[in-house]
């Protein structure tokens, strides 16, 4: 089992590695299996290399970038200090530092994006993006198990994207204009179960919808037998 788990390990530990000197080239060369080959072979892991690390080429390695992604936020989250922190600096805390790493790469990430809606990338775009806004969530703390486990997420997921396209053009320095655009529509994600409540609040005196189209269309209840 040691033996397997190593193995598992270096080759994560190269696939990241291929990653790593493959994002700076893909701003020319986009991501294809020749931007690969030449990423591994000038990391000395050879040109053979792409075919044992990511057989599905561009498709496989764009997957590996994500949960690349991913772990690197978790792992720079578990230095903070997040049970200080109240949910909201949490969830805005993990957006910020995914996207921070990868600024000198902005146009890998677009070029990645810009592959996401073709069918060989569709279903493992879709299942990256919802291991993001899961890690995220789980990371602040989140441990709703009913329906408000997929309202989050839809909400997360839609602030992430606009975020990521926000941040993908953002020239302000440091990206201080797309921390701004962040902290605002996580405001408002916070918002909703406030607005849930009143929302359902507000439902409860308003007349039954089904009476009124009875009275529109002319029609009564049945009476119940006696």
């Amino acid at each position: 089992m040691a033996d397997v788990d190593a193995q598992r390990a270096e080759k994560i530990a190269q696939r990241d590695a291929l990653i790593r000197a493959v994002l700076p080239h893909v701003a020319f060369d986009g991501w294809s299996r020749k931007t690969l080959t030449a990423a591994a072979e000038s990391t000395g892991l050879g040109a053979d290399a792409v075919g044992r690390l990511f057989p599905g080429g561009a498709k496989d390695a764009v997957a590996h970038f994500m949960e690349m992604a991913d772990r690197l936020m978790l792992e720079d989250l578990a230095k903070l200090d997040l049970a200080a922190m109240k949910v909201r600096a949490r969830v805005i805390a993990a957006v910020r530092i995914r996207l921070e790493r990868w600024t000198p790469y902005r146009e890998a990430v677009r070029r990645a994006l810009a592959l996401s809606p073709l069918p060989p990338f569709a279903g493992g775009s879709l299942r990256g993006w919802y291991k993001t806004v899961d890690c995220i969530w789980r990371a602040a703390g989140d441990k709703a198990t009913d329906f408000n486990f997929y309202t989050k997420r839809g909400l997360l997921a839609a602030v992430y994207g606009a975020t990521v396209l926000f941040w993908l053009d953002d020239r302000s320095p440091d990206c201080a204009a797309t921390w701004a655009f962040l902290d605002r529509r996580i405001a408002d994600v916070m918002q909703f179960p406030q607005v849930k409540a009143r929302i359902t609040e507000r439902l409860k005196v308003l007349p039954d919808p089904r009476r009124i189209l009875e009275k529109m269309s002319g029609r009564r209840r049945p009476t119940p037998a006696p």
